[in-house]
């Protein structure tokens, strides 16, 4: 027999849980109207992806930025983060980019150019360019470099940065703005007079090695500074 009170706690085996139709059917309307929610969101998440990057796309093959200069941006560009500094502080770009149209290049002595001071800096070099195995991977985090060969031709390597097979063989030094890297599965580009190179903080590069048949070379850097 059991002890007093306790049959308060045993099941009553008669016992069903009877919920109102009505509160059944509001209970399967809200979960509908969750799921729906929810598969909306993910819609309009997917939508608005898109619609960004059609929207820089867009503004960015209409070259306006460009203002006039007659030179090629290279399919390497990272259109994206190009567009996120542009908007940021469209003035380093724009300077850079008057730079290159307003300033003979051919004719211009090998030198550093102050465009911007701390902001925009041009070097123009001749060089008898470096085999591949010389030139090193390297990557900045407080300047973009834009690079374009105006005389010869020069070989560019491009990779990314979070790139699974990315090993650093020479940690970041902020007095260089420059990190090393070794990488396999990288891109490489010829680079000739007429179409320049953009490597954000986001790309590696091997910049302008040897191309056979070409000893001697001129090129420009232009260090422009990443907004914050």
């Amino acid at each position: 027999m059991p002890a007093k009170g306790t049959d308060l706690l045993m099941p009553d085996k008669n016992f069903q849980m009877n919920i109102p139709t009505t509160q059944l059917k509001k209970r399967k309307v809200l979960l509908l109207f969750f799921i729906s929610a929810f598969f909306l969101n993910c819609h309009s998440a997917r939508r608005m992806g898109k619609s960004n990057s059609d929207t820089i796309g867009s503004w960015y093959r209409q070259e306006a930025w460009l203002d006039g200069l007659q030179l090629k941006p290279h399919e390497s560009i990272n259109q994206d983060e190009f567009y996120r500094q542009y908007q940021q502080n469209k003035t380093w770009w724009d300077e850079a980019f008057h730079f290159l149209k307003t300033h003979d290049l051919v004719k211009m002595s090998p030198g550093q150019y102050v465009i911007d001071s701390n902001n925009v800096i041009a070097t123009i070099s001749e060089v008898i360019p470096k085999d591949r195995a010389q030139v090193k991977w390297e990557a900045h985090r407080v300047f973009n470099d834009l690079q374009y060969i105006i005389q010869g031709k020069a070989i560019m390597g491009i990779a990314a940065v979070t790139s699974a097979s990315a090993v650093v063989t020479t940690p970041y030094d902020p007095a260089t703005d420059t990190e090393n890297f070794s990488i396999t599965g990288e891109t490489y580009y010829d680079a000739t007079p007429g179409t320049f190179f953009i490597f954000s903080p986001f790309e590696m590069h091997r910049p302008a090695f040897r191309a056979p048949g070409y000893d001697l070379i001129k090129k420009i850097v232009i260090k422009v500074r990443v907004p914050k």
